[in-house]
């Protein structure tokens, strides 16, 4: 933050007295004096910010006093001051010179007025910031610098912790350990690295323990070297030497890195060596040090990491990436730590629904639930104590020493954004999917990712998002078809670390309704979903900059006033699935706004005040009951992304569809979008989107014949397009697409909705550039034939494609070969299709297969049970006969392999 604040003061500091009045700093000279010295305060205090964080990273926030931390606290809530008066001010600035107020000063006593609060707060924050940096000079005095991080401490517990269960109590690494040691035992000749990868407390150190524990006599050299963060690679060279070959400490003392890996290698030339790098951070610990290892015997190197990168040193065929542990292994650890063995280590039947939950609750990870194993060992086991323990057990894992150094020391690892952004990720629910595209805006918004060199904001972000998965931080659920996390999540404890390092360095808080009142009214970032009445009406938060409220079950008006009228510094406005019904004009006041999410709300209009919300990056009011933009929001200069549709009816069919929103005249002043999903066709909309040639994404609805000329030739000249979807006004409406010729080679998806046959399949779009679409949807046209056969070949590297309400020939045929790199198919209202058919070699890597409304199919897909990778399978809607075949011949048997499997007639 301090970074971000210094910029902004140095810039404005710059340009201060040319741009208040000659009026203004007449009246203010005293305090415009103060506000021209703010720069400088605001450095020194940035300094002493950078220095706290340094400190904090190095000794661990637990081995600080409650003083120190209070400081920290105060002098956090100070930087927030410091942004929040230095935006008030740039604001009304940019605000006087606009609306050219120099000539019009002595009748506007409102910008007298403002400025004079700002040289006020400005001298009280002078104040406080000499009253900080003299409370800092005799706190650093007192101070003991400890000679190293407490965290390493912990980390060394919390690995002996684990190695415990090397020789005991080992559940669900029987497969893991196989495969293991099935690579050391390989064919290869020479040196291989093998990689055992995720997240911290997953067992990585364990499970490579007990293979390494039970292996390394088969080999003539073996040894175990300790990473970690922070390494000296001479001195884990000299102890290997020392351990294996036992060399004195004074043959090595003068050797530097290149003179032991010789002696290493000298040593290793005609030997099998077994080398264990545990808690490997980076891939240069591995580059620094892995040629000591090459040779030409069958040696071989395992590497623990948390990070994807480091993971990727290995051969895809050597790595193994951990996962949670499935329900019944974990409760079965659960039951081996809590209870002893006169007990059998067996759950009592009174204490099993508590376990369950218990085990729920840790979400399959290793150390949580051995650490809360010990915990239950020294207590009775009776319902009434395991029940107050699991009332407890947030709070229980998040004081746990092991649980939370481990997962600390990936946060300490993080970059400054960085660290933002992962913080961010807890102010949404557990198990709250979290969108990449949602997380990217919003990340933007909040100014963690600025534009870099050639990269915008959001490529940036998307930069960082990519960052947390590799270091294991976020779980990915769902990939889209660039390979792109679409979907991912936090686990749960990650999201308690989070939820706890968020509140104590005063980042946010995310708390349920029933606490809100209890809330620090400085809280600058807030998460509270369900609101359920109008107690929030009583509670202010004058320094709010981001409310994430998601599901508001009141449509009070007044509740979402009230926040609007006090926070007036608020950045970020998310109010996705809520009810409310109306948004207050007041919104217009909020010149921070940055992003505003209202989707699937039962919000009907927008104010006009929407207008002036010059800072406003993105308006999210998809699925939204709103039919027509105002007209003011084309003053939005700044507006990245528009995001607008609604339902076809209030029909809650599993097939309805979204459709446009009026677009706004003078369209065109949006000249900053990249995003516009999803508005009506009109006459001049071709000629407004002429000039919005930094689009990406587009979707158009209510498109007649007429329209495809024009609007598809504008289209194909937008230079970074990539998403695009063209919808017919009617399902009998014809697409013309011969004037699509698209100039992007970033054009991946495409979904198309309207009536045209198979000899559309030769125009420019799919002749031409089928070759680059990865994603491809398409409704109501009538290809007649085979339509799988005929598409195929124009479009080859398809990664998704779906087909809905498409006339076609009775029966589908997939040939070998056919859509090689094809994940998922879905095939909808196909009402003529009565046999499918996939011959072997055909969608070898499909992971999702959808046949949903298909009435006249009644046998079982021939060739269903050869889709190996197959992870969904929805068979949906089909002829009155197709369950029984399928109970006949045994298929829920035989494809028990797929996770997530529906039939239903």
């Amino acid at each position: 933050m301090a970074e971000a604040v210094m910029l902004v003061v140095s810039k404005i500091g710059s340009v201060l007295l040319e741009e208040i009045t000659f009026t203004v700093i007449s009246k203010l000279s005293e305090k415009i004096t103060n506000l021209k010295e703010l720069p400088v305060k605001v450095k020194e205090i940035g300094k002493e910010l950078n220095m706290m964080n340094t400190f904090i990273k190095r000794i661990s926030t637990t081995d600080l006093t409650d003083d120190v931390k209070a400081w920290i606290a105060e002098v956090r809530e100070l930087a927030h001051c410091v942004e929040d008066v230095l935006d008030k001010y740039s604001y009304h600035a940019l605000k006087l010179d606009e609306e050219n107020a120099v000539k019009q000063i002595f009748t506007k006593a409102n910008y007298i007025k403002v400025f004079s609060e700002i040289a006020d707060e400005i001298t009280q924050i002078e104040g406080k910031i000499e009253n900080a940096v003299k409370r800092k000079d005799r706190w650093l005095q007192l101070s003991e610098l400890t000679p190293y991080p407490l965290a390493d401490v912990q980390r060394k517990q919390s690995r002996d912790c684990l190695l415990e269960l090397v020789q005991d109590d080992l559940v669900g690494i029987e497969d893991n350990r196989k495969q293991l040691t099935k690579w050391l035992y390989s064919d290869e000749k020479g040196s291989t690295v093998i990689t055992v990868s995720g997240m911290g407390g997953l067992g990585k150190t364990t499970l490579v323990a007990n293979v390494y524990e039970q292996e390394k006599m088969n080999f003539n050299v073996y040894h175990w070297i300790v990473v970690s963060q922070k390494y000296d690679i001479a001195e884990l060279l000299r102890k290997m030497l020392r351990k294996c070959w036992s060399l004195e400490h004074t043959q090595l003392a003068d050797l530097d890195a290149h003179d032991l890996k010789s002696a290493i290698k000298e040593r290793l030339k005609d030997s099998k060596c077994l080398v264990v790098l545990d808690d490997v951070w980076n891939r240069e610990a591995y580059t620094q040090i892995g040629d000591a290892f090459q040779n030409q015997k069958a040696s071989r190197i395992i590497i623990t990491t948390r990070q994807d990168q480091v993971a990727s040193l290995s051969n895809i065929t050597r790595q193994l990436k951990l996962l949670p542990l499935k329900h019944s292994d974990a409760f079965d650890l659960l039951c081996r730590k809590a209870f002893n063995a006169s007990m059998g280590c067996k759950c009592p039947q009174e204490l099993e629904k508590l376990a369950d939950d218990i085990v729920d609750r840790c979400q399959g990870l290793p150390l949580a639930i051995v650490s809360i194993g010990g915990l239950l060992s020294s207590m009775p086991p009776t319902k009434y104590v395991w029940n107050e323990t699991y009332k407890q057990l947030r709070s229980e894992l998040a004081n746990n020493n092991n649980v939370q150094a481990i997962l600390n020391l990936s946060y300490q690892d993080l970059l400054g954004e960085l660290r933002n952004c992962f913080l961010y990720c807890s102010l949404f629910p557990e198990d709250h999917q979290l969108s990449r595209e949602t997380l990217v805006r919003l990340w933007v918004a909040e100014g963690f990712a600025v534009q870099k060199e050639h990269n915008t904001p959001e490529e940036v972000a998307e930069r960082y998002l990519r960052e947390l998965i590799q270091r294991n931080m976020l779980e990915v659920l769902e990939y889209d078809e660039l390979g792109r996390v679409s979907k991912c999540k936090m686990h749960d404890l990650v999201r308690d670390l989070a939820l706890s390092i968020a509140k104590e360095e005063k980042f946010g808080y995310a708390n349920d309704f029933g606490t809100m009142v209890k809330t620090n009214r400085e809280v600058r970032r807030l998460s509270s979903c369900g609101w359920k009445d109008k107690t929030m009406l009583k509670v202010k938060f004058l320094r709010l900059r981001t409310l994430v409220a998601l599901g508001i079950t009141t449509s009070s008006p007044q509740m979402l006033s009230s926040i609007l009228s006090e926070s007036s510094y608020l950045t970020v406005l998310e109010l996705q699935d809520s009810e409310i019904t109306e948004v207050p004009a007041s919104i217009g006041n909020l010149f921070n706004l940055r992003y505003i999410g209202l989707q699937r709300t039962r919000v009907k209009s927008l104010p006009e005040s929407i207008g002036n919300l010059s800072s406003l990056h993105t308006l999210n009011i998809k699925q939204t009951k709103i039919q027509k933009l105002p007209r003011g929001i084309v003053k939005v200069k700044k507006l990245r992304h528009l995001l607008a549709d609604r339902y076809e009816d209030e029909n809650k069919s599993e097939f309805r569809y979204f459709i446009g929103v009026q677009a706004p005249k003078e369209l065109s002043n949006l000249e900053e979008l990249q995003t516009l999903e999803t508005v009506e066709a009109s006459k001049d909309l071709a000629e407004q989107l002429k000039k919005l040639m930094q689009l990406r994404s587009v979707w158009i609805d209510n498109i007649s014949a007429a329209d495809c000329a024009n609007l598809f030739a504008t289209l194909s000249k937008m230079p970074l397009l990539s998403s695009l979807l063209l919808s017919a006004s009617h399902e009998t409406e014809t697409l013309c697409l011969e004037a699509l010729k698209p100039a992007s080679e970033s054009l991946h998806r495409l979904i198309i909705r309207g009536c045209w046959a198979a000899g559309t399949l030769e125009s420019p779009i799919f002749r031409d550039h089928g070759k680059f679409l990865k994603y491809l949807a398409i409704s109501w046209c009538r290809l007649q034939e085979n339509s799988l056969l005929l598409l195929a070949p124009h479009v080859p590297n398809l990664v998704y494609l779906s087909l809905n309400r498409v006339s076609s020939a009775s029966t589908l045929v997939l040939s070998a070969g056919c859509f090689p790199q094809l994940k998922t198919l879905a095939l909808k209202r196909m009402p003529d299709v009565n046999h499918l058919e996939i011959i072997g070699g055909a969608l070898q890597h499909i992971e999702g297969l959808y046949v949903v409304s298909l009435p006249k199919l009644d046998t079982i897909p021939e060739g269903i049970e050869s889709l190996r990778y197959l992870k969904k399978l929805w068979l949906l809607g089909l002829h009155k006969n197709f369950r029984s075949q399928w109970e006949k011949n045994g298929m829920q048997q035989k494809m028990h392999h797929v996770p997530e499997l529906r039939v239903k007639d």
